[in-house]
């Protein structure tokens, strides 16, 4: 069983494939932490949380005769505020007399087969009876009568555990949750290594690792959204542990607001570990009765590295957060027309681009920005969902009837969330904005952010989009969402709930967004937010692919798909040829295929010579999509780690198929240059399709094959394809 409880000796533990999670039930009541990281077969950690010699300032708990326990030192399951733990906290309540005191104990549990789903919230699930189970403990502050259960989901076949809270109000007085945090863990010592992934648009989710320290410190968002500049995911690394040996802590949070993640590092080398809604704007009034859903955490360990932690999140999520019929189907090979025609057509434009499309092998059209409204620039009209039809003469569905009579998908963008100044939309009903009284509203873009807090917008925005997926046969669902809330505030709330705004408006686009594909199911939904602005496991519970990044540049998109590996699979990730100058169609074409492959491009300024390139890169499309978007990633050379070149490979589940991808940044001196692939069968043999010769597997990941005789210039790249020979 993946979860047991000792009932003699109050221990709970939690078995994943790899992976032991302990904790028990300690004197008066308090859950303490005992262990996390590879699996263990016992659970004999008796001296595990002891911190022996803690400072003589920390309390202790008058009814305990327990001379090495005191609440500021001890490794907790649920770290509270006020009452002698003095650490970051991850539950703060302010109680009817108005003060923040919160004590959370211990009052009962209960283990069971599945998973509950998160009311309102995005959350992995399981897919078939038994696959999961969860631990439910019962905590309550005794004083206030509030309540917080403790869910943990084991998905034991992928070494990873979920992680929420629900705080409950079982008094007779209203209170408000202050900080809520996903979970709480204190590990043993301070012997690792922070990775997050920090970036801007156009240049999203960085790799950066630095050495934990003493003190506070971490990641977060305060934009409305997961943003650009600080993704939800965090990592811990031993001292030494790499890509490929040693263990590895993932941490990533199922959710697309603002959010923190944190760790502090105490007096006694210990590190604090947490992951939820950042506090800084937010508490939540919780009447009685009533109950608060916090979103959901993923934890996952590997003692394989980087690379055992980054796989284990990409199998999960393919199989237990991506979902709907998009979840297994192929996805349809598009050409978007931005960069090719900006705001700048008409439907014949359009249509002359769906031909080209169709005789070159591309699957579906997508029209972008420009269709609706008086939509001629980005100045204007954003919330005027009907069709402009001096660009589409005779409606969309004119043009979607002409695109689908060639043997095309259509699909359409809109931006649900935004609001031009001038437009119709805001004339009529300018509350609707996002602002607070007296304040001039911040513009960017040239729009404001509409109210999604409210039921009127939400049910508005459905009918109108509602209105062209009902009466035309669209196949796809481009979602944006271009900049960052300011001015946070609605006109319904009233005072004293205008800081549950921002959950409230995250929870407000996630159920118009389920909404929408409940009510249309087979639309292909993709995500973005000036690119990779919201790439976070909750946009991917309705988006089975999120657009990547804006910077459709392969030299410079590489290193952003590096980044973005580190949590998120291949299948989910947008990555499309364009026009950019600085690669020719081959490196585009390697970095671009490392996704869910597109184009963004003028067919009128392609040349016959690169159209003929583009279709042999579309029938390798087809031909390695399942390795791709299914196989095992493995980083082989990193940008973290080499300026000059990176490369990666992917290898099918049965170990038959490999393909190994090598892009050249910069041009080096260095011609002795062999590459060690990985993750191959060591007994099995394979043909490299490339230059028919034969290795074995020991040899491709033991010695490794010689770089000299392949391509070493700028902007240079090349695909190596490995199949079983017997």
């Amino acid at each position: 069983m993946p979860i047991i409880f000792d009932s003699e000796k109050k221990i709970f533990k939690l078995d994943t494939l790899n992976s032991s999670y302990i904790f028990e039930i300690y004197n008066e009541s308090y859950l303490v932490h005992l262990y996390y990281g590879k699996k263990i077969p016992d659970y004999n950690l008796k001296d595990f949380p002891n911190r022996r010699m803690f400072a003589s300032f920390s309390a202790s708990n008058p009814h305990m005769d327990d001379w090495v326990f005191s609440a500021d030192v001890f490794p907790l399951e649920i770290g509270c505020n006020g009452c002698g733990d003095m650490r970051i906290s991850s539950l703060q309540i302010r109680n009817a007399d108005g003060n923040a005191s919160t004590d959370m104990r211990y009052v009962s549990h209960k283990i069971y087969k599945g998973k509950p789903a998160l009311k309102g919230l995005p959350a992995l699930y399981e897919n078939e009876e038994g696959e999961c189970e969860t631990l439910e403990v019962t905590t309550r502050d005794c004083v206030t009568g509030a309540e917080a259960l403790l869910l943990y989901t084991v998905f034991e076949k992928y070494s990873a555990i979920t992680r929420s809270v629900i705080v409950k109000n079982t008094s007779d007085k209203p209170f408000s949750i202050e900080k809520v945090m996903s979970f709480n863990l204190d590990m043993n010592g301070k012997d690792f290594d922070l990775i997050t992934l920090y970036g801007r648009h156009n240049n999203e989710r960085n790799f950066e690792r630095r050495p934990l320290s003493h003190g506070r410190q971490g990641i977060g968002s305060r934009r409305g959204s997961s943003s650009a500049q600080q993704n939800p995911f965090m990592a811990l690394l031993r001292h030494g542990a790499t890509e490929d040996y040693g263990d590895a802590y993932g941490f990533n949070l199922v959710y697309s607001c603002n959010h923190l993640c944190e760790i502090e590092v105490d007096f006694n080398n210990s590190s604090r570990v947490m992951m939820g809604i950042d506090p800084s704007d937010f508490s939540w009034k919780l009447a009685p009765g009533e109950e608060f859903y916090s979103p959901e955490a993923v934890l996952v360990y590997s003692d394989e590295g980087l690379g055992g932690m980054s796989r284990t999140f990409h199998k999960l999520y393919n199989n237990n957060l991506v979902r709907g019929p998009w979840k297994k189907a192929k996805r349809p090979l598009l050409i978007n027309n931005w960069e090719g025609t900006y705001f700048d057509f008409d439907d014949d434009k359009l249509f002359d681009i769906a031909k080209w499309a169709k005789e070159t092998g591309i699957e579906m059209l997508v029209m972008d920005d420009g269709w609706f409204g008086k939509r001629n620039d980005d100045t204007c009209a954003l919330g005027d969902w009907e069709v402009n039809e001096d660009k589409l003469r005779g409606g969309i569905g004119s043009l979607v009837s002409r695109i689908k009579g060639l043997g095309l998908k259509f699909g359409i963008w809109y931006e649900p969330e935004m609001i031009s100044p001038d437009s119709d939309l805001f004339r009529a009903h300018p509350d609707w904005h996002i602002h607070v009284p007296g304040r001039e509203s911040s513009i960017g873009r040239h729009q404001y952010v509409i109210d999604m807090t409210r039921q009127d917008v939400r049910d508005y925005l459905f009918n109108k989009i509602s209105e062209v997926l009902r009466n035309n046969d669209i196949d796809y669902v481009k979602w944006d969402f271009n900049r960052n809330i300011t001015e946070a505030g609605s006109a319904i709330l009233p005072p004293e709930r205008q800081s549950e705004f921002f959950h409230r408006f995250i929870l407000g686009t996630y159920e118009l967004m389920g909404r929408i594909l409940e009510a249309y199911p087979h639309i292909l939904l993709e995500n973005c937010s000036g690119g990779g602005g919201r790439y976070d496991p909750g946009m991917m519970y309705f988006s089975p692919q999120i657009w990547c990044s804006d910077n459709t540049d392969a030299l410079s998109r590489v290193d952003i798909q590096f980044g973005s590996s580190l949590c998120y699979p291949a299948s989910v990730q947008g990555a499309h040829v364009s026009a950019s100058r600085r690669s020719g169609y081959e490196t585009k074409r390697n970095v671009a295929m490392w996704g869910s492959f597109g184009y963004e491009l003028d067919p009128g300024k392609i040349s016959e010579e690169a159209r003929a390139e583009i279709k042999t890169q579309i029938a390798d499309y087809h031909k390695y999509y399942d390795l791709i978007h299914y196989g095992d990633l493995y980083r082989i050379i990193s940008p973290w780690d080499d300026p000059y070149r990176v490369a990666w490979e992917f290898v099918s589940e049965d170990k038959r198929e490999a393909m190994l991808t090598v892009v050249i940044k910069f041009f080096t001196e260095a011609r002795n240059f062999f590459i060690k692939l990985k993750g191959l069968d060591s007994e099995k043999y394979y043909k490299c399709l490339e230059d028919g010769e034969v290795y074995s597997g020991a040899l491709l990941m033991n010695a490794g094959i010689s770089m000299f005789y392949y391509p070493d210039r700028d902007g240079e790249s090349f695909a190596l394809h490995f199949e079983e020979v017997k």
